[in-house]
């Protein structure tokens, strides 16, 4: 699959900037933490403390781009509301406030029929995905409002849950929750000069999420995908205008024009990043 050639330099200043960026241990946090870097910005990169290990290396890969600016690793569960308030104010006290934000933390969890849906992985996915993206928001919207500056938030959703995927029940709830968490966000911290807008990528790769949804598709046994994981790519990639996944590159280019001032009068969005599928 021919990916196209891009220049993946950094198109937004943000020098003087602080980032944080949870799940920052993953394909597309650890992307974004190194666009972030280039661009000249500090960023907090975040994670569980079960990720420690990759945190680490994605901290590592942005050494050589570190020109004068700044990555710190912290760990927390965004799940517990306090762990995640107490560790970002102690950032911004110690650090300084992050004034953009990455709200990207999430799991795609099981891939079933909504009859046979495992009702406890349910339960894990919507805690993490909708209480953990909450409590970041809320913790980081108090810490830039309590310090009297302005502030950009990008919330991490998927094409999931604006049309609902297909043996995804409790992805595809979190992901509308996501978007409606945006919108209400958005109306409440405009009067303190915080944007808040969401991203909703469809199918990106090659990576982790890619390579594990083609699988599970796969083993999910029923009608919309055979148990042919290679039948089963081809058919997602089939369903997409544009004949290709995207790229993790091509969704850190809309987080970062929503993050940068290029974006200023833009709030209550959800951008999908889709090669033209609906």
């Amino acid at each position: 699959m021919t990916q196209p050639t891009r220049d993946t330099g950094p198109a937004h200043t943000l020098t003087g900037r602080i980032a944080l960026v949870t799940g920052a241990a993953g394909d597309i946090g650890s992307a974004a933490t190194m666009r972030l870097v280039e661009a000249g910005a500090a960023v907090i990169a975040a994670d569980h403390p079960a990720a420690a290990q990759r945190l680490a290396a994605t901290v590592e890969r942005c050494a050589p781009a570190d020109a004068g600016a700044t990555v710190r690793p912290v760990v927390f569960d965004v799940t517990d509301a306090g762990a995640t308030a107490e560790a970002i104010e102690s950032v911004a006290s110690e650090f300084a406030v992050p004034d953009l934000v990455f709200n990207n933390a999430g799991i795609q969890g099981a891939f079933a029929p909504t009859l046979r849906y495992p009702l406890d992985d349910a339960a894990r996915v919507v805690d993490v995905n909708i209480v953990g993206a909450i409590n970041v928001l809320v913790a980081a919207a108090q810490t830039i409002v309590s310090r009297g500056i302005p502030g950009a938030i990008v919330n991490m959703s998927s094409m999931a849950g604006v049309t609902g995927a297909p043996n995804m029940l409790a992805y595809s709830t979190s992901k509308a929750g996501i978007i409606g968490m945006t919108k209400s966000a958005a109306k409440d911290l405009a009067p303190h000069r915080i944007r808040v807008n969401s991203v909703s990528p469809a199918f990106i790769g090659p990576g982790a999420m890619w390579e594990r949804q083609v699988e599970l598709q796969a083993a999910a046994g029923t009608q919309y995908f055979p148990d042919d994981r290679v039948r089963v790519a081809e058919m997602m990639i089939s369903s997409v205008p544009m004949r290709r996944y995207g790229s993790v590159d091509e969704v850190i280019d809309v987080v970062m024009w929503l993050l940068s001032d290029q974006s200023s009068y833009v709030t209550g969005i959800n951008v999908e990043v889709t090669g033209g599928s609906a």
